[in-house]
Parts: C-alpha cells; structure tokens; sequence
C-alpha cells in the first residue's frame, strides 16, 4: 500500500490550481487522455482529475520522489480518472504513453536546460493527433523582458542554482514550437505574472507521418529498436 507520508506539497500548486483549471475547462477536449508532464508533487494531477471527470488524467515525472509522491495523492484521492503515475522522461526519442488528447506541461521548462524544452516541444508534437492541444503555463519573459521584478529575481536564482535554468522567451518558446509543428493559438495572462500558452499540433502528427512508407522521420519516431 503507498504511504500517504510520501505525499509532497507545493504552496504555490494549491494558489495556481483554479486559475489553470478555467483555463482547461475551456480547451481540453471533451473526452480522451490528458498526458501531464513533470507532475511534481501530484497535487494537480489529483484536482485536475477531480474537476474533469470525463477525461482520463495521466500523470508522469521522471524523478522517483515526484513519482511516489503522485502515487500517494492518487491514493488518497481515490479519483477513478487518475491514472498510475509513469516516468517520462520528455528528451527520450520515445515516451511510454500513446493515443492522447491533450497534453499539459506546467513550470517545467524554467527548471531545465533550454534543450529540455525543445526536446519537449518535440515529443509532444510526436505524440499529439492533429488539432490535439499542449498547454503550457509558467512564468516568461516577453519581447526580452521579465513581466515584473519578482520575476525577474526568480530568473536571477533560478540561474544562480544552474546557469542552464531560467525564465525563457515566450518568443523563443513559440518559435521552437512552430519548428516543429505546433501553433500558438492563445495566451492567457495568470495570476502572479504567468501565462499559460495554448499551441494547437498542425497536420500529421510525427507518430502518424512515421507511418507513411519513406518518410525520414520513421526511425525517430519509433525509437531505437
């Protein structure tokens, strides 16, 4: 039995949870899979699914903690729509998740190196169908500005704790985006100077023209055998 005692909690997960949800309600489909990357402590994973019965939630990290500490609230929560947590690891060429609706990444790619994000970027245009949504929220800059000086002292510590960490571009973020197949559709201004950004997979996802005989991205997509 999981030990609910391994259940981590973030403050600021518990502020931002209603805000990311009306946001969801909105754009998430009305049935399917919701991949969630780097679902930390578990907290969202548990109330997103709460609040959105009609769609199955599968939550994911790659850090063991995080992972036992999802399992914990999935526990404690008992939400039939909450799936067992599973470790993504998004630079991997292959993630052990298909046939999704929609993806949600949030503040995750601040915390890692920039090639994590398009390494990301990457995996979820890979997996999601066309028309299918990534949703991505947390903190950026804009036209090469921090939106207010508490963000601009996060980036400072942020970057202080690894140089390859920090507040990123929105710009830069949507251009890695559209590089590989994947539109910003919205943004949405949020509480405590974030965003949260809607990106919308155009086309054949790379899963689906993998597919097609001759298609140079077919190896990739399967992964190495």
């Amino acid at each position: 039995m999981t030990d609910l005692d391994e259940r981590r909690f973030a403050a600021a997960t518990e502020r931002n949870r209603e805000p990311i949800l009306a946001v969801l309600e909105r754009v998430l489909p009305e049935h399917g899979v919701v991949l969630e990357l780097a679902s930390g402590s578990g907290q969202h994973a548990t109330f997103f699914a709460s609040r959105l019965p009609q769609l199955d939630w599968q939550p994911s990290d790659v850090d063991p903690e995080a992972l036992r500490s999802i399992a914990a609230w999935r526990h404690a929560e008992a939400s039939p729509n909450l799936r067992e947590p599973v470790c993504v690891d998004v630079t991997a060429p292959v993630w052990p998740v298909t046939d999704v609706a929609a993806i949600l990444c949030c503040n995750l790619i601040h915390i890692a190196p920039w090639s994590v994000c398009k390494a990301m970027l990457r995996g979820a245009a890979a997996l999601l169908p066309a028309g299918g949504v990534l949703v991505l929220y947390g903190p950026y800059k804009v036209g090469g500005a921090h939106t207010a000086p508490s963000n601009d002292a996060f980036d400072l510590s942020l970057r202080g704790r690894n140089p390859a960490w920090g507040v990123r571009d929105l710009e830069a973020v949507v251009d890695a985006a559209a590089a590989s197949g994947l539109a910003l559709e919205e943004r949405v201004a949020m509480p405590a100077n974030n965003f949260t950004l809607l990106f919308r997979r155009e086309g054949l996802n790379g899963l689906e023209a993998a597919a097609r005989p001759g298609d140079p991205r077919q190896t990739a997509a399967r992964g190495s055998t």
